[in-house]
């Protein structure tokens, strides 16, 4: 691989931000990470990012970069090995599967931001069934087998949410969802997903749902009030 430097404009609690991260991790690609506020953006990273979101990937200190399905796809073609598979059908399904974890990710922005417990029930009963219907597709430890691939990239900063969520859920989502589960486990094992996020990620989390005004900002604090 030709040498590059590589700058990963990022959040610390963006998923796609991690989804990067964990690519870049797996194919052992040398790395750097500023991270800023989005809400209030440096004047310099609107420049960059036409979107104005992040992730965003500085390579060279001259190209820029944006949105991490794109950045995920470079970074895994100009490195050795792949993260996808070689079958073109499969490669187009796996990234099928991709664009559904991220439809998960707009359900769970629902979910925090519900305003009360009818709305909030009902958004979390979508997101179960969102789970049962990947159980059907679960084929290993991860999600194609025994080898990590692209869509788990994807999905283990989505499992993340619920290491903080689930005690606060009005049901348990992944009721059924044994293959699920197992992934869950297996990719939260894996140094890559670990090491996407600071260790102090879970607060960093929870402190942004309170700030939500939202039903399960008030189940959090009702929750502290009593502890």
């Amino acid at each position: 691989m030709q040498q590059h430097e590589f700058t990963l404009i990022s959040h610390h609690l963006c998923p796609y931000v991690q989804r990067s991260v964990i690519v870049l991790t797996e194919k052992n690609i040398h790395h750097e990470r500023r991270y800023i506020d989005l809400s209030d953006k440096p004047e310099w990273f609107i420049e960059l990012s036409p979107t104005g979101k992040v992730p965003a990937l500085r390579v060279n200190h001259q190209a820029t970069l944006f949105e991490s399905a794109v950045i995920c796809e470079y970074l895994n073609e100009i490195t050795p090995g792949s993260l996808h598979s070689s079958d073109p059908l499969l490669k187009a399904q796996h990234r099928a599967w991709i664009e559904y974890g991220s439809q998960l990710l707009n359900d769970i922005g629902r979910l925090y931001n519900a305003p009360d417990e009818v709305a909030y029930h009902s958004q979390a009963e979508v997101i179960a069934r969102k789970w049962r219907r990947l159980e059907l597709e679960i084929h290993g430890d991860y999600f194609a087998g025994s080898a990590f691939g692209m869509v788990d990239a994807a999905y283990g900063p989505i499992f993340r949410y619920f290491d903080v969520m689930d005690p606060y859920l009005p049901l348990d989502v992944f009721e059924g969802c044994v293959l699920v589960q197992q992934w869950r486990r297996h990719l939260a094992a894996r140094p890559s997903v670990q090491n996407a996020v600071a260790a102090d990620y879970p607060e960093k989390l929870l402190r942004f749902l309170k700030q939500r005004n939202s039903h399960i900002s008030g189940l959090i604090a009702s929750e502290e009030m009593v502890a």
